[in-house]
């Protein structure tokens, strides 16, 4: 269940309530006339199926919610009632499959905005990337990509394609190109550091790494498993079930390649330069392909089942209109 809490402008309180009791995929409803003080109004709570959040959600804001009202979502861990019960059967399709629209665009915005600690573990992960280069360790390879996080702003940018949010899409995209050339600077920083201490040296690179020599060698298979870790982790965000995340995060090797590529910068390995770069970048493409198409999917399959649901349904936002046009 999905609960949404609503402070209704008084001129369309009676039909926001009288939409949220009519329609059998809500439930729990309650008002407290007069209770909102800023923006003034009605205080007005409900719980939705999952599945129908959107539906309900956009029906809200076409009565007026999007002006001068507001809408706060929140996740419903658990409840017990025999109403939800009937609100969940109500409502076509299955609750794992809903997706909330409205939540997957505040989260999506929310990862598009530029922050300290997003370019803060970026540095950290891609530097831990760079030191993998140089040990050839596996481990520290899995551990930068844990730690990275660019799949933030790479969701972001696939739901402002889908979504058709531009503005969305040049954040998500701006905080991309300035976070991974920061990470690379730094990183590029520390290496030359430690190459004067004596520390690192160009052989370190340029030599046989059995465990680590894919960074900066992409094939036909970094771009297919660029594509399904993509998918996955565009249905991990919209199905709510952001443990799947870790298994994306592992799949690719954007911050590993960003921090082969800083090291090779470091040391002057052209070779090396313009396979990481390579593999960089076909791994970001082909995510945001893949979770663009996923999210579009998403929405066609979704709209069948609602338009089935309002067709059988008097239209409140038209029963509204009429309503205030006769007063």
């Amino acid at each position: 269940m999905i609960h949404l809490r609503l402070i209704v402008p008084r001129r369309c309180s009676d039909d926001v309530v009288g939409y949220l009791t009519s329609d059998e995929r809500v439930t729990h409803v309650l008002a407290w006339p007069g209770a909102a003080v800023d923006p003034p109004g009605d205080a007005v709570s409900c719980d939705v199926a999952r599945e129908a959040a959107s539906d309900v959600i956009a029906t809200l804001k076409a009565m007026g919610l999007s002006g001068d009202g507001a809408i706060a979502i929140e996740e419903v861990a658990a409840t017990s009632s025999r109403s939800a019960e009937r609100a969940e059967k109500a409502a076509p399709g299955a609750g794992e499959d809903g997706i909330v629209w409205d939540v997957v665009l505040g989260r999506a915005r929310a990862d598009a905005e530029s922050s300290w600690a997003f370019y803060a573990f970026l540095c950290l992960a891609t530097t831990i990337a760079a030191i993998a280069v140089v040990l050839d360790s596996a481990i520290l390879v899995v551990g930068a990509m844990v730690v990275g996080p660019e799949f933030g702003p790479i969701a972001a940018a696939c739901v402002g394609i889908a979504l058709g949010r531009p503005r969305l899409l040049r954040d998500a995209l701006r905080l991309l190109v300035l976070g991974f050339a920061a990470a690379v600077a730094v990183t590029i920083v520390l290496a030359l550091a430690a190459d004067a201490a004596g520390w690192i040296a160009a052989t370190d690179v340029s030599r046989p790494r059995p465990l680590t020599g894919f960074i900066w060698a992409p094939d036909r298979w970094s771009f297919v498993v660029a594509l399904l870790a993509g998918a996955a982790g565009v249905l991990s965000l919209t199905a709510g079930r952001s443990s799947a995340l870790v298994g994306v995060f592992i799949s690719v090797t954007t911050v590993p390649a960003a921090g082969n590529l800083a090291l090779a910068i470091a040391l002057r390995v052209p070779d090396e330069i313009s396979g990481a770069a390579t593999q960089l970048a076909v791994n970001l493409t082909g995510m945001v392909i893949s979770g663009t198409a996923l999210l579009a999917v998403q929405r066609l399959l979704t709209r069948p089942e609602v338009r089935a649901y309002r067709a059988a349904l008097p239209d409140p936002v038209a029963r509204a209109r009429q309503r205030r046009a006769g007063s």
